[in-house]
């Protein structure tokens, strides 16, 4: 495919250092289209050729009958057992191999199975035989007792859809959560529990996208659902295919996008409830040797380089975005996936890290190819990239020659923030370099900003607020406590979201219950705890109860979020950033935004040079509402000589609105 040169209006051309690796960025462009049309055929549709999920695995056809289709080059007999052969391996069940490829069929009459029966693939290879979960597969069951997994005959009705998807916002608000742990309750929720009892929160709190974790099947709870088994199951812990998607349609219902964490980057290691070692090989998705394992997440590696596997996961992709309805992703571990040492062994200090035979170029066809999927099948969806290296071009446009991701995560923020309160005095913050950290993103891509995730509040670390307070979140966390470690904290946690969310360039990211400074750390049922749910639960207790101020903070970031709908369009600019007195100022647009970081010193009539107008206070953290020590500005301030001079307690945090242009 002649793909023509990079066009010289790339906004990769911007960055003046990455003029020597244009060859390369071009070199991998080319490849991903090359590999695009090796695939669709010239001119030919990706979307429509990744639909290998209609094909394989189990399904019913127009008369009733059933069909069942694998790809398991290695095996020498397939055959389907379950309730419906009391777990034998029947020649009314066995399959024919059709092809050289290594693909098996079977056929069977309508009577033969039945919906809510169970089943598993049992493969005969020249030195074993084992039974397996199938590995295209659209439903699971997990027993009670014995934790053990068999896939469900189900039969693909068509979901009544209500509700029309929600247009993406300008200014992306993301809530992470975990459907399981969503509930007060130490027990796993539900898709329906999180539908009828999170959502209202979610879109009364302000955000809207909601980004749901561990939605594919995963063999054990603890690992998050970044140890994926079943990749084309949801999973059934939380309830069924249709609870799932009544959670999405009522979702869009209530104006809220809801985008899934989409594991492409490894797979679990388990052979009978996963892929390795499926049809007896180790190489049938996964490389070969040490290249095949994640010794780091003890997982197994795809093989981006091999047709099947590329058709496996774009097939993937389609699927969540066709018959479910989500309307994005957020790319898991694109660091490891993108680099041979997974990123591990990397300081990325140079731009050369970027383009070293250290790149895994068939793992950057593939994140290319799969943008290229989405875009003609779902141009509105939107994905978001977890890496930590900052490879170029990661976020910018397929037509820019990048690889296409609609953002990025800061990640490298919550590093920021956690340093500042661990290891930093509060007199020795820098204001300079807290503000680059805080725009540090590359011009040619978007990027998605937060205080912290899922990652920093994992047991053994702990929350933003919770490594603030420390065991004084247990006693002096009501309205009326005097303890000058919590009233830190407070201050801290709604400085540093405000600071985070005003300063993002295109979006922003909470996990849920950390905007209203959720205590400990989330550690899921292991036998390490005795199998306990104790904290792998949200506590709303805390967050409506007008005694604390959990209340106060939940109060503070509902204000936050409704405040972006006012006035994000313009970027940032920077009016102030002192070391000494621990001042950042920066205007947006009509929005005027303050902060003190000083510890003690209180700032009577500091000045500003703004122009003329007059400007009326939208929120501030100072504000008794959302527990601070002083009730909000009501008169405008206006400005006196082009300078506006406003009182500044410490650790405090303002925003000021354009009202009047003055003289």
């Amino acid at each position: 495919m002649n793909a023509g040169p990079l066009p010289a209006w790339s906004r990769l051309h911007e960055d003046g250092w990455l003029a020597s690796q244009f060859t390369a960025i071009d070199a991998r462009r080319r490849q991903a289209l090359n590999v695009k049309e090796r695939l669709a055929g010239p001119g030919g549709s990706l979307w429509n050729w990744a639909s290998g999920h209609k094909w394989y695995g189990l399904h019913r056809l127009e008369d009733g009958s059933w069909v069942y289709r694998d790809w398991a080059p290695n095996a020498t007999r397939l055959a389907l057992v379950g309730d419906f052969s009391r777990w034998e391996a029947q020649e009314a069940f066995s399959a024919k191999r059709i092809n050289d490829h290594g693909d098996w069929e079977l056929f069977m009459p309508a009577a033969a199975l039945e919906v809510g029966q169970h089943y598993r693939v049992r493969m005969w290879w020249p030195d074993g035989c084992a039974d397996r979960l199938p590995s295209w597969g659209t439903a699971m069951h997990q027993d009670a007792q014995t934790l053990l997994f068999t896939a469900r005959v189900v039969e693909q009705s068509e979901y009544a859809w209500q509700h029309a998807t929600p247009l993406p916002s300008p200014f992306t608000r993301i809530y992470e959560a975990h459907t399981g742990m969503a509930l007060e309750e130490p027990r796993v929720g539900t898709w329906a529990e999180f539908r009828d009892q999170m959502l209202p929160r979610i879109k009364a709190a302000g955000y809207d996208t909601v980004q749901l974790m561990a939605v594919m099947e995963h063999p054990y709870y603890g690992s998050f659902g970044y140890h994926v088994g079943s990749f084309f199951a949801p999973s059934c812990r939380f309830g069924t295919a249709e609870d799932l998607k009544s959670l999405v349609d009522t979702a869009h219902g209530l104006g809220l996008r809801v985008i899934m964490d989409l594991v492409h980057s490894h797979a679990v290691k388990n052979e009978v409830e996963g892929l390795a070692r499926y049809d007896g090989t180790p190489w049938l998705y996964f490389h070969d040797g040490a290249r095949g394992e994640h010794s780091a997440w003890d997982s197994r590696c795809f093989n981006y380089g091999k047709k099947e596997v590329l058709h496996f996961l774009l097939s993937n992709l389609r699927y969540w975005l066709e018959d479910y309805r989500f309307d994005g992703f957020r790319f898991d571990g694109v660091t490891s996936m993108l680099y041979l040492d997974h990123g591990l062994g990397t300081l990325f200090s140079s731009y050369d890290d970027y383009f070293s035979g250290n790149v895994d170029t068939e793992a950057v066809t593939y994140l290319t190819l799969a943008h290229h999927l989405i875009q003609e099948g779902a141009p509105h969806a939107i994905t978001v990239a977890e890496d930590v290296s900052g490879m170029p071009g990661l976020g910018a446009r397929l037509d820019d020659g990048g690889i296409g991701f609609t953002y990025r995560l800061c990640m490298g923020m919550p590093d920021c923030w956690f340093k500042l309160v661990k290891d930093t005095r509060d007199e020795d913050w820098s204001m300079n370099w807290l503000w680059h950290e805080l725009r540090n993103h590359r011009g040619d891509e978007r990027a998605i900003s937060y205080v912290e995730s899922h990652d920093q509040a994992l047991v053994g670390g702990k929350s933003f607020i919770f490594e603030c307070i420390d065991a004084d979140m247990y006693t002096d966390m009501h309205t009326g406590s005097q303890n000058l470690r919590v009233e830190r904290g407070v201050a801290l946690h709604k400085m540093a979201r405000m600071a985070t969310l005003a300063a993002a360039g295109h979006g922003y990211l909470n996990f849920m219950g950390n905007e209203f400074g959720h205590p400990e750390w989330i550690d899921f049922p292991r036998e390490g705890n005795g199998w306990s749910c104790a904290k792998a639960l949200r506590q709303w207790s805390l967050r409506d109860n007008p005694d604390l101020r959990f209340k106060a903070l939940a109060d503070f970031d509902s204000a936050l979020m409704h405040l972006v709908t006012r006035d994000w369009a313009h970027p940032p600019h920077l009016l102030k950033a002192d070391d000494g007195d621990k001042i950042i100022a920066f205007l947006r647009g009509d929005l005027f935004f303050v902060f003190n970081f000083h510890p003690s010193t209180h700032y009577a009539s500091y000045g500003f040079e703004t122009g003329p107008g007059s400007w009326q206070q939208m929120l501030t953290t100072d504000d008794v509402a959302y527990g601070g020590f002083n009730a909000p500005a009501t008169a405008p301030a206006v400005t006196k000589n082009q300078w506006l001079q406003l009182d500044l307690p410490p650790r405090t945090a303002s925003v000021w609105k354009l009202v009047g242009i003055g003289k």
